[in-house]
């Protein structure tokens, strides 16, 4: 071992706090977000995102797009969404429920495979962009492809771009399994299947859709479904197709509580 090697050695800790330190100072954090917060972001346990273990890359796209801390539904949501477990979860709209299901997904993926690795249906187009730009921001530092595909939108365009690897597909059901029937999206290896705003992606007209994309996963994937309601016919696709989902309920109240 040369003198060089050896005395940088003896100046490396493992953990170092202030090697910890200097990476979150290059950081381009976003100015700190001044508005009132109602209780629903702000009664916590007190955890940081360091606790969960996630890779470096991926909290700093965490600290760089604003986020301090896990909001209610993410210290629920993360820690047991990471072992692999189903999760039915029910929040409200603007509690950090979409990190709360995308930073587990993005920690998972193998940005080394070209298989997709997840899939994320929602019941709109507009919703689909707002969950993939959420994906691309904290996942910026992971060297991962978010692909969003709906209908209304050219087909063959979709084709193209699934020639390149996808690690994530975030979607609207129909054109999810237009794509994935021709043999063009490739679920097999899939083991994230998500569902956000359940209660409308599991409605009867959309329900033999859903199982139907179910189809095309492996049989240990992992299933996770979000919504702010959970109807009837959410409790049979839960019985259905979950393996002892952990369940989470934040909703209390219907309105957010705290409001100025």
């Amino acid at each position: 071992m040369t003198d060089a090697l050896a005395s940088q050695l003896n100046n490396t800790t493992l953990g170092d706090a202030s090697s910890d330190a200097k990476w979150k100072e290059q950081l381009n954090v976003p100015a700190k977000d001044a508005r009132p917060q109602t209780e629903d972001v702000t009664a916590t346990k007190g955890l940081e995102f360091e606790d969960f273990y996630i890779k470096r890359e991926l909290m700093m796209g965490i600290f760089e797009a604003g986020f301090e801390k896990p909001s209610p539904i993410q210290e629920e949501t993360i820690p047991v969404a990471l072992t692999g477990r189903d999760i039915l979860a029910r929040a409200k709209n603007g509690t950090g429920k979409t990190a709360a299901f995308v930073i587990p997904t993005l920690e998972r993926i193998n940005p080394k495979s070209t298989k997709t690795q997840a899939l994320i249906l929602v019941p709109t187009r507009e919703l689909a962009l707002q969950t993939s730009h959420v994906c691309k921001t904290l996942g910026k530092h992971l060297g991962i492809n978010v692909m969003v595909t709906t209908g209304g939108t050219g087909l063959m365009d979709d084709i193209i771009r699934l020639n390149d690897a996808v690690h994530i597909l975030v979607g609207t059901p129909g054109r999810v399994l237009d794509l994935a029937s021709k043999g063009v999206a490739d679920l097999s290896e899939c083991p994230t299947f998500v569902m956000d705003e359940a209660d409308k992606l599991l409605s009867p007209e959309f329900t033999p859709v859903i199982e139907q994309l179910l189809s095309f996963h492996p049989k240990d994937r992992q299933v996770m479904l979000f919504s702010a309601t959970f109807p009837l016919i959410v409790k049979s696709f839960k019985d259905k197709h979950m393996r002892n989902p952990y369940e989470i309920n934040l909703m209390d109240e219907l309105t957010l509580r705290g409001i100025t």
